[in-house]
């Protein structure tokens, strides 16, 4: 009897121990859940304020849906290096550090929909090169940074649906190289000449297979409510003289009132006024230009080069027959010239022959006559 109890209690104290080892080395907050073996924390709905801490640093999920995050601090996710999917949809997020995800190299999806985030920082996604899923919608942004599309070479799933957007650099989507999904519903979208752009590139991303959703367009009145994609190009004839290069060029265009601002910073006066010399502060922040595509040039003046030589071939080869044939037509006409002389000489010698021959005859009769005579 003792001897079962003592193998008893020491079976018992093992998985105790056990235990206790599984709660050191895989410690899970106690606000949330966690499954081991997908290496997910899931944190929905709990109330929380701020981001759980202590977190495996092999977790792969992290849900944050649901709660009252207000802010999410530089480096929030350290202790989270490997993380996948981050998920911070439903909170009540107002501002984001440029350092928030630092560190989240191997980030694949991240989901800020149904908050209240105004802007975003450029730097915000310079760590992170793998994303594949962006969810921004049901927030209150009015504008991207043209920097931040250079890290999402991979992005194929974009949303923004429900913001404060009035234009999108056409930019911003053409440096989206994987992209396949777009969500641009419930914006404010101001349909003028600047937007010939965007309906261009949205033609030709569906003509490629990409899914986008409607661009409702709010302003001006002769295009409220009408979809952009939808917009015939005639409506736009007053912006064709003045913004013809909108429809052919692959470069950014440079809105008037940035051009304005830029070239403000150069004039003395804003020296004084209690701002630092050769700044203004409510300046848009200078987006860099986009690489020029070597290939698309060098493709370009190939077939400009081999477009060029056909037409030149053949209007040489249109000049070469002109002169043959004009030869030839003067050659006919002389050689038809020449017959004609030919002919009129034939029918004239035989009447010149006649003529002789009655004057031989009348010579004749005369000598006769008088001998008669």
């Amino acid at each position: 009897m003792f001897c079962f109890l003592f193998v008893f209690t020491g079976g018992v104290f093992k998985a105790f121990v056990a235990l206790l080892l599984v709660h050191v080395t895989s410690p899970c907050p106690k606000e949330c859940s966690c499954d081991v073996e997908a290496k997910s924390v899931d944190c929905r709905g709990r109330g929380l304020y701020d981001i759980p801490r202590h977190l495996q640093s092999d977790t792969l999920e992290l849900l944050l849906q649901d709660n009252r995050i207000r802010g999410l601090g530089s480096m929030a996710f350290r202790d989270t290096p490997q993380l996948r999917v981050l998920d911070l949809t439903n909170n009540s997020i107002t501002s984001v550090s440029p350092s928030a995800l630092l560190g989240l190299r191997v980030l694949q999806s991240l989901s800020l929909g149904h908050n209240a985030i105004r802007e975003l920082d450029r730097r915000l996604l310079g760590s992170v090169r793998n994303l594949t899923l962006l969810d921004l919608s049901h927030n209150v942004i009015a504008g991207l940074p043209g920097a931040m599309a250079d890290s999402m070479r991979q992005l194929r799933h974009l949303f923004l649906r429900h913001n404060r957007l009035q234009k999108l650099d056409r930019g911003h989507l053409e440096a989206l190289e994987s992209l396949e999904e777009l969500q641009l519903r419930g914006n404010p979208w101001r349909c003028d000449c600047h937007m010939i752009a965007l309906k261009l590139w949205l033609e030709t991303f569906r003509f490629k297979g990409g899914v986008v959703d409607e661009v409702t367009c709010t302003q001006p009145d002769p295009m409220k409510d009408k979809d952009l994609q939808r917009v015939p190009y005639e409506l736009f004839h007053s912006c064709m003289a003045t913004s013809y290069h909108y429809l052919f060029s692959n470069l950014r265009h440079l809105e008037s009132e940035h051009r304005h601002r830029v070239d403000l910073l150069h004039l003395p006066e804003l020296a004084g006024g209690g701002a630092e010399a050769g700044q203004l502060p409510e300046c848009e922040p200078k987006q860099r230009p986009r690489p020029v595509n070597l290939r698309h040039a060098i493709a370009t003046v190939v077939v400009t080069g081999v477009v060029c030589s056909i037409v030149l071939l053949m209007m040489v080869a249109a000049a070469i027959y002109g002169c043959a044939y004009a030869a030839i037509m003067a050659r006919y006409q002389r050689d038809l010239k020449k017959a004609e002389q030919r002919a009129a000489a034939a029918v004239s010698l035989p009447e010149k022959d006649k003529d002789k021959e009655a004057k031989g005859t009348a010579d004749e009769k005369e000598p006769l006559e008088n001998t008669i005579a």
